[in-house]
């Protein structure tokens, strides 16, 4: 089943009526249950980031006898390898040492309010509440943090904690590691190409219709099944139909991997999709640019600057306000601009990469403020002024255009000075499929589908309409261990 055959469905329902066609549709979608099978598991875990690693893990630490872990692409990782790695949790072990008050009251409410109050609470909640015992259950599968925690970009708190290892390479060598550890079977080259549910839109999920490299009809038997696919944001199409202003963006981490298929399955079988146009931005590529700039982390180190050198948004702002004040700039791109403080800062593949950008003039970098102006394009004397201004609301502790005071810490004042492109690209898609605080999969009435369940950025009603910085990671990690335990103990019945 391809998208033109869904989308001529969808005009069907719309000139029909939707209630009119909607048993002749969904039949036409069903893939009926196979007279044989290729293999049958306690637990089928669908996608090997992050989410699906932790839920594979954990159903086998939970008891599952036998859990698969299927992979469509030809290597395990997803985006959970390629994203910045940062995670939040209140920690008051370290937070204390730095003189951070917080609570996990504070980071639900500020979850809630980024995200406009249009995420589910109780989830909220549930993610707030055992984000922490996350950072643990890692830990304790080998990854490893720095002592130090800050605020990350759209964090709106510093809770943000830092992998050792860049990105997030080292939580998938952790979880590999722990999945050869309690025996989960991972195979990748497996697309999903639809679940296997009793009778169409009723009865158990027993299980899904994978295709191999070999362009082979794979079916897998399991008790339950765990769908942690990701998110639609590399496909255009998908993405554009909820948010025009998305069709024509790149992509920040997403490349291969979220692609939407896994919604579209279990979409066919009669789950809900939820706040599918809640798609968020982060600084990026710009069209026909190669590299993406990545010197915009930690929120107290840099400045945004327009074509006309000046500040234009307080960089510490939630992620959709930053996001359409890029969009909303001539060139629907900015600048980033760090001393080199700041620029050491990052780990070691960003500056490696911000040097790559260098040679090839997509970044630059100077002993002033004025040269690096030059380089740039951009005024020498307005730039100098701007930073001039930021360096004295440091000082301070006050910027008129609003960043935190918490925030006013670093000035831009050692040279050499650091600059890279900030255009807009897609990063993450807030919607999905509809879940219970045990993450099992809901129906259009709120009813549970038996046997299947969901984690990670696949599913909606975690983030509302604008996702907190470093939330993502804590999101996978929580529901993954969630959705594992709980898959385990049905496979059990």
């Amino acid at each position: 089943m391809n998208l033109k055959r869904r989308s001529f469905l969808s005009v069907i329902a719309a000139a029909l009526g939707a209630s009119a066609v909607t048993k002749t549709a969904q039949a036409q979608l069903y893939t009926p249950v196979p007279e044989k099978w290729n293999e049958t598991v306690d637990v089928l875990v669908i996608g090997a980031g992050g989410a699906g690693f932790s839920a594979a893990v954990t159903a086998k630490e939970e008891g599952a006898k036998s859990v698969l872990l299927a992979e469509k692409l030809p290597f395990v990782g997803g985006n959970t390898m390629l994203c910045s790695g940062l995670i939040n949790a209140v920690d008051p072990e370290r937070q204390n040492k730095l003189g951070i008050k917080d609570s996990r009251e504070l980071h639900l409410k500020q979850t809630l309010d980024a995200g406009d109050n249009r995420a589910n609470p109780e989830l909220v909640k549930i993610l707030t509440d055992n984000a922490l015992d996350s950072v643990h259950w890692l830990e304790a599968h080998g990854m490893k943090f720095k002592d130090e925690v800050y605020q990350a970009y759209g964090a709106l708190y510093p809770r943000t904690h830092v992998p050792v290892e860049a990105k997030g390479q080292g939580y998938i060598k952790a979880m590999v590691e722990a999945a050869k550890k309690v025996g989960v079977n991972v195979q990748t080259n497996l697309k999903l190409i639809s679940f296997i549910r009793e009778k169409p839109l009723e009865g158990r999920v027993l299980g899904a219709l994978f295709e191999n490299a070999k362009k082979e009809k794979v079916y897998i038997r399991a008790k339950a099944v765990v769908l942690a696919t990701g998110g639609f944001a590399a496909n255009r199409e998908m993405r554009s139909k909820h948010d025009p202003r998305m069709y024509s963006l790149t992509t920040t981490n997403n490349a291969a991997a979220s692609t939407g298929e896994g919604l579209l399955a279990a979409k066919d079988i009669g789950a809900y999709l939820i706040g599918m146009d809640y798609i968020q931005c982060n600084p990026g590529t710009p069209p026909g640019k190669k590299y993406r700039g990545v010197l915009h982390l930690d929120v107290s180190r840099y400045i945004f600057v327009g074509p006309d050198a000046k500040r234009f948004v307080a960089e510490d702002e939630r992620r959709d306000v930053l996001r359409d004040a890029i969009l909303n700039l001539p060139e629907k791109f900015g600048y980033t601009v760090v001393d080199n403080d700041g620029f050491l800062h990052n780990d070691a593949v960003v500056q490696e990469t911000t040097k790559k950008m260098v040679k090839e003039g997509e970044a630059w970098t100077a002993d002033s403020i004025e040269e690096l102006a030059k380089k740039m394009g951009l005024n020498p004397t307005a730039l100098k002024k701007t930073v001039d201004e930021y360096n004295s609301y440091v000082d301070s502790k006050k910027d008129p255009i609003g960043k935190n005071e918490r925030n006013l810490n670093h000035k831009i004042i050692k040279p050499p000075f650091w600059a890279c492109y900030s255009a807009m690209s897609v990063h993450h898609t807030m919607g999905g499929v509809q879940i219970n605080t045990k993450t099992q999969v809901l129906d259009d009435k709120g009813n549970v589908i038996p046997g299947l369940y969901a984690a990670g950025e696949v599913t909606g009603g975690i983030h509302g309409t604008n996702r907190v910085g470093a939330n993502a990671v804590a999101d996978i990690f929580t529901f993954g261990r969630i959705a594992g335990k709980n898959a385990a103990a049905e496979s059990k019945k």
